[in-house]
């Protein structure tokens, strides 16, 4: 379940960054799904909730459960340390909250510029 957890997370992080630059070429190429409501409600609120966290210092969720289940004496194979190398980086807190919270405004701006529409 830990596994489970950790590739969740992972996924989810790479939804996070991955989908500001997909919009962007998506609008320059005139890509509908780059417009979508619920796409860009969802990487918002990903968002915001990231830097949420990381403003009233909250661990994330994934994270806790992830070490819960694992446990101390857990041995990780290759992919989990991978993954987990990927994901954790050795940084002090104040670091990530800049990060998270500039890429918030990076999506907030985008969405101001490359404003989310309808379908008709």
């Amino acid at each position: 379940m830990a596994d489970f957890i950790l590739l969740t997370h992972v996924l989810f992080v790479v939804f996070v960054v991955a989908a500001l630059p997909a919009i962007w070429v998506g609008a320059h190429h005139r890509r509908a799904w780059a417009h979508s409501v619920v796409l860009r409600g969802a990487h918002l609120a990903a968002i915001l909730i990231v830097a949420a966290e990381s403003l009233l210092g909250i661990v994330c969720p994934l994270t806790e459960w992830e070490y819960v289940l694992r446990g101390e004496r857990s041995e990780l194979g290759f992919i989990q340390r991978a993954l987990r190398e990927l994901l954790y980086w050795d940084f002090p807190g104040w670091v990530f909250t800049v990060l998270y919270c500039g890429f918030a405004l990076l999506v907030i701006w985008t969405w101001l510029r490359i404003p989310p529409q309808r379908r008709r």
